[in-house]
């Protein structure tokens, strides 16, 4: 029989990989709890980073229908940052913390389900936030509609100078 302490930890866990977006997987050997701390604010409200214990974490993982590629990361001291909301922006504050502090390695993670190798979290990472991808999307379409907008009363326009200019040539013609 599990003790309710552990069985509690794993169904927190549970919990925190099924509503998350993503979760980050990192070792922090090495870090002091100054730096811990610090990496915490980094993160911003989106993220909250945990160090946790395999053995309990890996339970959690399996119940949660994490792949087993994630579960294989679960190798040495382990914290995970678990993101709600926008993942680029913590993805950002992970690998620029772990630029500044080398101690830190991030392993893995899995975001919307799908299992992530450390070099494609640093490409999400790379990405503009989510904010800043969707208003270039307005302004591209917005761009767009005033082009359309142009292009439907541009052939009015043409049509009626069309239609005066040969008004005028039959004039001219009949006046000769």
């Amino acid at each position: 029989m599990a003790r309710p302490d552990k069985a509690a930890a794993v169904a927190e866990l549970k919990e925190e990989f099924q509503s998350s977006n993503g979760a980050v997987l990192t070792e922090y050997r090495g870090l002091t709890v100054a730096q811990v701390t610090e990496l915490r604010r980094s993160l911003g409200q989106n993220a909250r980073f945990r160090v946790v214990k395999n053995t309990l974490t890996k339970i959690a993982a399996t119940e949660a229908g994490l792949d087993e590629q994630v579960l294989d990361l679960f190798e040495g001291p382990s914290a995970i940052a678990f993101v709600k909301g926008d993942v680029v922006e913590a993805a950002k504050g992970l690998r620029d913390f772990s630029k500044a502090n080398t101690p830190l390695v991030i392993k893995g993670g899995v975001i919307d389900g799908k299992p992530m190798s450390p070099e494609e979290i640093t490409k999400l990472a790379d990405l503009e936030s989510r904010e800043v991808l969707l208003s270039k999307l307005a302004g591209a379409l917005k761009g767009k509609q005033g082009q359309a907008a142009a292009l439907f009363q541009a052939l009015p326009s043409k049509a009626v100078r069309l239609a005066q200019a040969l008004a005028d040539k039959r004039a001219e013609s009949e006046q000769s």
